[in-house]
């Protein structure tokens, strides 16, 4: 027979059962147990490879592609010209046909503090046929580059597809690792959802915007080949007074553009665009979200004209995440999520992804919609109408990893890590999608992270994987 506990010894005995209790209790789902080896995030010389700029006299370099409309059939290609303005132009054809076609578009420059841009291009594409491969020629008849792009699929309810998803990429030795990682993933995205922090030239002396130049050079071997879905990030502001600057977003607002008058948008931060089988809405964490402010009445009314018998999935887009557990950017995202929230419950939003924490997370399913100033009531919970938030800041830029963590880790976490990396989204049906996040760290073909998603308003049963 054991020693009788009686006393202090007993009151320790039930102390430490009730915090290890409350322990579990707080404890949410898996910290990977992966550890990246920490070293400095630097950013590539200018006379990298990758930031070469193409041979030829004026030749069109940063070429990227992003939808022009809501339904798809549309494309927009800008890229610049840094001698002179050259042929707004583009020449398109389909594959395997002898007629080509010539759109014609606009270019301009612009200033920023001491400098000039080169000459930016934007040129709309409309009526293509869908699920088809287009050749395009810009610098028509002057120093020629050729590219191609496909068509999505039209719009329906079972037509797979498959996104790509980075966040936060700049331009270090990471980034190149996070950009070659995706384009030899043998799950192929056919187009990326970008969720913000492109070039970050404004960590550079005056905001130096030939950072933003020779980011379009990197970029362009995957952003003009396939369309990049723009989310604007903090670094996108370039709101620099002291420089003289006072207009924010001045050389996103020059340099990229996104379909957002065709989904009644009156600003390019905020807008939607349908592509295959996927409702995609993109919304502004830096731009005024309150009631009664343009995004707020927007989206207001944009929510009710989801069709999930035409649209099933439903994918929100922004920078700031509302659920983060990481040391970095803590409760930056919260006034947005207890304006937005209930609508993303009662409208049954699939995934959200954010960006901004240079980190991966995925959360539970939860909703913090009970939540009022005086009630108190202030814990998230498990919530079946619930999207799943994942941040995808960890692109490689500069700035380096989130690696400080909040403990214990909270239980609307399902999974964190802190390595550079992306991610790959592919719906397969009406009912169900496969997600796998991949750390720059593994071969290609490994998954960091993985989650078959069960649609929110097909198939809404529980699909969290820490039941």
């Amino acid at each position: 027979m054991g020693p009788r506990l009686e006393g202090p010894n007993l009151f320790l005995l039930i102390l430490g059962l009730v915090l290890n209790s409350l322990v579990l209790f707080c404890h949410g789902g898996r910290t990977s147990s992966y550890v990246r080896r920490l070293e400095a995030t630097v950013d590539m010389p200018l006379d990298s490879d990758v930031f070469r700029f193409p041979p030829g006299y004026n030749a069109p370099q940063q070429v990227h592609i992003t939808q022009g409309d809501v339904e798809g059939k549309a494309v927009i290609v800008s890229w610049v010209t840094q001698e002179a303005p050259g042929s707004d132009a583009v020449l398109y054809w389909k594959e395997n046909s002898s007629k080509k076609l010539k759109a014609y578009g606009k270019s301009k420059t612009y200033k920023f503090y001491n400098y000039t841009s080169g000459h930016i291009h934007h040129c709309t594409i409309r009526n293509l046929e869908y699920d088809t491969k287009y050749y395009y020629v810009v610098g028509v008849g002057q120093t020629e580059r050729e590219f191609y792009f496909f068509t999505p699929p039209e719009v329906g309810p079972d037509v797979p597809y498959t996104f790509g998803l980075i966040g936060d990429l700049g331009q270090s030795f990471d980034s190149n690792i996070t950009l070659t990682h995706y384009e030899n993933n043998p799950t192929k995205g056919q187009a990326v959802l970008f969720v913000g922090d492109f070039s970050y030239a404004d960590q550079y002396p005056n905001h130096d915007n030939n950072r933003w130049d020779s980011w379009g050079r990197f970029a362009e071997r995957s952003t003009a080949y396939q369309p990049w879905i723009w989310t604007v990030g903090n670094h996108e502001l370039d709101f620099a007074p002291e420089l003289g600057e006072t207009k924010p977003f001045k050389p996103f607002l020059n340099r990229y553009r996104t379909p957002y008058r065709s989904s009644g948008s009156t600003e390019p931060f905020w807008y939607s665009i349908k592509r295959g089988p996927a409702y995609i809405i993109v919304l502004a964490s830096y731009s005024a979200y309150g009631k009664y402010t343009p995004q707020f009445k927007w989206l207001e009314k944009e929510f009710p004209k989801v069709n999930r018998t035409e649209t099933p999935w439903l994918i929100v887009l922004m920078h700031s995440p509302w659920y983060n557990s990481y040391d970095y950017h803590y409760m930056e995202g919260e006034t947005m999520r207890v304006m937005y929230e209930p609508w993303f419950v009662k409208y049954k939003v699939d995934v959200v992804f954010a960006g901004h924490v240079h980190a991966y997370e995925r959360s539970e399913r939860v909703s913090n919609i009970a939540y009022n100033v005086v009630n108190g009531i202030c814990t998230p919970v498990k919530d079946k109408s619930a999207p799943v938030y994942i941040t995808i800041g960890d692109g490689g830029n500069l700035e380096g990893l989130a690696t400080r963590m909040t403990e214990p880790q909270p239980k609307y976490s399902a999974f964190r890590e802190a390595s550079f990396g992306h991610a790959v989204l592919s719906i397969k049906n009406r009912t169900h999608a496969y997600y796998g996040w991949h750390r720059n760290q593994d071969g290609y073909a490994v998954k960091g992270d993985t989650m078959w998603f069960y649609n929110r308003f097909w198939h809404p049963i529980d699909d969290s994987p820490s039941e």
